[in-house]
């Protein structure tokens, strides 16, 4: 029986776990304040209308048909701590009727900027291929280790995307007084020129860039817009550093530009996850390799419920969320990222 003296809140945060999003004080605190019913994400509707009737807000991101919103008159908002808006949910219902939709993912976006840095560094420095050569006793001593090396201060750089982890990559770039070129089709110009950056168009960013960084968003307009085509336009050397949906690129065609020479690479993302083991990117020179880890931090994930709370305290008070990024009609349902399958 639930507490009528509390708000409730309805948690269903798979893949994630409460334990995973709230530290311990601020677990204490949300169960302080709120009356949780731990719920099966592939069964809201079978919690009844007693809960359903009462739930002000959802944590997670379950499937919600429109007759089971029908059934949640109190419900306030959903607070979505996977990161990806999944098409799971009727939208235009929940903006009719003035229900909340947040993602707290922008908590992965200095992570992950800070690991597409390293990524850029190694492949500009040949780091991982000189430490593997140092271990297997066939290391090259001073310059004749750094025949291929570059460096990224002075150097061009183009951004793919320029939403929270764009941002952030560019704040982690900004001592090494680089040219930054952005291709980013849904951001204003003078956004980006305010965030000290150049507009430019993705021929632009692809044919003048020394490190290209891709960091857009899987929308069902670009699914595989970088392709042979793309790499072929890359300068000879160039280093592509992919680090939010592998399915923004066609990944053969990646890598076979890395096998061919032309470029080097490296990503923290793939078509299949987990990838299978004899997948032929594992032994592809040339390439770096992350298992999906860049944003997956425990001080990332923590922030989630941190921010989860403050904003259920503003709307509690009858104030708009303000630290989560709210969905917007128009661009949520051209989301497509595949939802995260390991933690």
């Amino acid at each position: 029986m639930t507490n009528i003296e509390r708000p409730l809140a309805i948690s269903a945060p798979e893949p994630r776990t409460l334990d995973l999003i709230f530290s311990d004080k601020a677990r204490a605190e949300l169960n302080a304040r709120y009356d949780i019913v731990e719920a099966d994400p592939e069964n809201i509707a079978g919690l009844g209308d007693a809960v359903l009737g009462s739930a002000r807000y959802i944590i997670g991101q379950p499937p919600l048909s429109a007759e089971t919103l029908d059934r949640m008159r109190q419900l306030r908002a959903i607070l979505n701590v996977e990161s990806n808006l999944l098409n799971n949910m009727p939208y235009e219902i929940l903006f009719q009727r003035g229900i909340h939709v947040v993602t707290t993912g922008q908590v992965f976006a200095e992570p992950v900027a800070e690991i597409g840095l390293g990524f850029a560094l190694s492949l500009a420095r040949g780091i991982v291929d000189a430490d593997v050569a140092f271990r297997e006793g066939r290391e090259l001593w001073g310059g004749e280790g750094n025949a291929s090396a570059r460096l990224i201060a002075g150097s061009e750089i183009g951004i793919i995307g320029f939403g929270d982890l764009g941002k952030a990559l560019r704040r982690v770039l900004s001592g090494f007084r680089a040219r930054i070129r952005v291709f980013d089709p849904w951001m204003p110009r003078s956004i980006l020129e305010e965030n000290g950056v150049e507009a430019a168009s993705l021929n632009e960013v692809l044919g003048q860039s020394d490190f290209v960084f891709v960091v857009a968003s899987v929308t069902s307009e670009n699914r595989g817009f970088l392709g042979a085509d793309a790499f072929a336009s890359m300068r000879k050397g160039a280093a592509f550093i992919l680090l939010s949906r592998a399915d923004v690129v066609d990944f053969d065609a990646l890598m076979t530009a890395v096998a061919s020479g032309h470029i080097v690479a490296a990503s923290d993302v793939y078509p299949q996850e987990p990838l299978p083991s004899d997948h032929p990117v594992r032994s592809l020179k040339g390439f770096i390799r992350s298992a999906h880890r860049a944003g997956a931090l425990d001080v990332a994930f923590k922030k989630m419920g941190d921010m989860a709370l403050e904003d259920m305290d503003l709307m509690d008070r009858g104030l708009p969320p303000m630290r989560c990024k709210r969905a917007e009609r128009e661009t949520v349902s051209r989301m497509r990222s595949k939802p995260v399958s390991v933690n």
